[in-house]
């Protein structure tokens, strides 16, 4: 009895964690990030950097661009475009909004506080399927308005160049992250986002592509692979 009531828990246990691995997938769904690969570099040393992009409601899509590289040196480290394909779809003309904080970044390399939630004026060059999020040519601000990364110890950009430092036509900068959303009729939280590439610097192509997350799909398959396990043994418990 004991070993019947042993086989019982482990069955109720696979299948319990089968329903939270299927319940994470579908929540994964929804919002995937991607980031830079370690060690990319452009002309002005290495960079990193993230994109999330978040499907909504109705076709909303919601992407949040962030700059990881600590304590720039040049401006070829900022983030200055968005590349991606979304197959099939294209956003609503006009439906393209977007937000950050800016910052100054003074000859010393100390900073000066900007605005808040102020609108980036970066433009959609394109509807789709390629869509081309640019913040520089076309762009309202460019070629300041570049999203900059954090700074080094004590609040200070202690490596920053000219290209930063003091640079007028570069300032002020987007503070470590921006977000834009758009409408993409169609869109679903199984569309397939992908040739996603990253731009830096306020030269126009200089992309960096960027690397995927494991696939929520790996976890809806193990989950309902973990199911199928559970049936498998309630199936041996019935005959012995």
């Amino acid at each position: 009895m004991s070993k019947i009531l042993n086989l019982q828990r482990l069955i109720l246990a696979i299948a319990a964690f089968a329903v939270i691995a299927v319940a994470s997938a579908a929540a994964l769904a929804d919002t995937i990030t991607l980031n830079t690969a370690p060690g990319a570099t452009t002309g002005g040393g290495p960079v990193s950097a993230a994109v999330t992009f978040t499907v909504g409601q109705n076709g909303a899509l919601t992407i949040t661009l962030t700059n990881n590289t600590v304590n720039p040196t040049d401006v070829a480290q900022n983030i200055s475009d968005l590349s991606f394909h979304i197959n099939g779809l294209t956003a609503t003309a006009g439906s393209l909004a977007s937000n950050g904080n800016t910052i100054f970044v003074n000859g010393g390399g100390t900073t000066s506080p900007g605005s808040n939630n102020v609108s980036t004026g970066w433009v959609l060059d394109s509807t789709g399927p390629d869509f081309h999020l640019n913040g520089l040519a076309g762009s309202v601000n460019g070629p300041a308005f570049t999203i900059l990364g954090a700074p080094g110890p004590g609040g200070v950009y202690t490596n920053a160049n000219g290209s930063i430092a003091g640079n007028m036509p570069h300032n002020p900068f987007l503070n470590g992250t921006a977000t834009f959303t758009m409408t993409i009729p169609g869109l679903t939280s199984v569309s397939q986002i992908t040739n996603v590439s990253i731009s830096f610097g306020t030269t126009p192509g200089v992309n960096v592509p960027v690397t995927n997350v494991p696939e929520p799909t790996t976890m809806m398959l193990l989950g309902t692979g973990l199911l199928g396990v559970a049936g498998l043994a309630r199936r041996r418990l019935r005959k012995s």
